[in-house]
């Protein structure tokens, strides 16, 4: 059950600019949006976790504690074809900075509350990636190549897979609920897995996989219109 507090050294005002949907508007000041990275950078609380599972690409079976999970999905089937084990993660940045988020919605101040979640979304996104990164330093020497990580929500893996996902991540370990309506608690967290595939022969390099937006069909989200 490994433990990941991965310690960011800079939030990242590019993808803060496009989840704050500021991607075309070319006189935004650079200033506000820097100011939010700072900010961001001092109220997150980065904690991560993963397992690691047995899985049956044929019939899309996770093999996990005794039991047989299954999920269900076009999309999440193509992903992860050929791997023989995955990695279920969560990673969250904690509840104080989305508890200013709200009180800066609260106080009027609307732009800087916006900016705020943007790069609130920006760092546990971040935050993923160097977990991401953590899970290829363990995988690799055992001879796997790594898929990228894939979320509930991409293509049509259904939400309704957070139930399974939270439980397999043990996600409450750092703090992370689901709530009735699927929204994972703190706000600011995602559940992934990520595939793992043996190595071929000689073939041995990282094969990359689209992730995110890139990684999901859903092309009327306002996110992906942005990209």
């Amino acid at each position: 059950m490994p433990i990941y507090n991965a310690a960011l050294a800079a939030v990242d005002a590019k993808e803060t600019r496009r989840y704050a949907g500021l991607q075309r508007a070319e006189d935004f000041s650079e200033n506000l949006i820097a100011a939010a990275c700072e900010e961001a950078l001092v109220l997150i609380e980065p904690r991560s976790i993963w397992q690691e599972y047995g899985y049956d690409a044929v019939r899309q079976m996770i093999f996990a504690d005794g039991e047989e999970i299954h999920i269900a999905g076009k999309s999440i089937g193509k992903h992860l074809a050929g791997c023989e084990k995955v990695i279920a993660l969560a990673a969250t940045v904690g509840e104080t900075i989305e508890n200013e988020v709200t009180a800066k919605f609260d106080r009027g101040e609307y732009t800087a509350a916006t900016l705020l979640d943007a790069a609130a979304t920006a760092a546990v996104e971040q935050v993923a990636d160097e977990t991401e990164k953590a899970v290829r330093r363990v995988a690799e020497p055992q001879g796997f190549l790594m898929r990228r990580r894939f979320s509930p929500g991409y293509g049509d893996w259904q939400l309704a897979e957070q139930r399974n996902m939270v439980r397999l991540c043990r996600a409450a370990e750092i703090g992370i609920a689901l709530s009735s309506s699927l929204m994972l608690m703190p706000r600011k967290s995602v559940t992934a897995i990520i595939g793992l595939k043996r190595k071929c022969g000689e073939y041995s390099a990282f094969v990359p996989q689209a992730t995110g937006c890139k990684a999901c069909g859903k092309v009327d989200c306002p996110s992906r219109l942005l990209w």
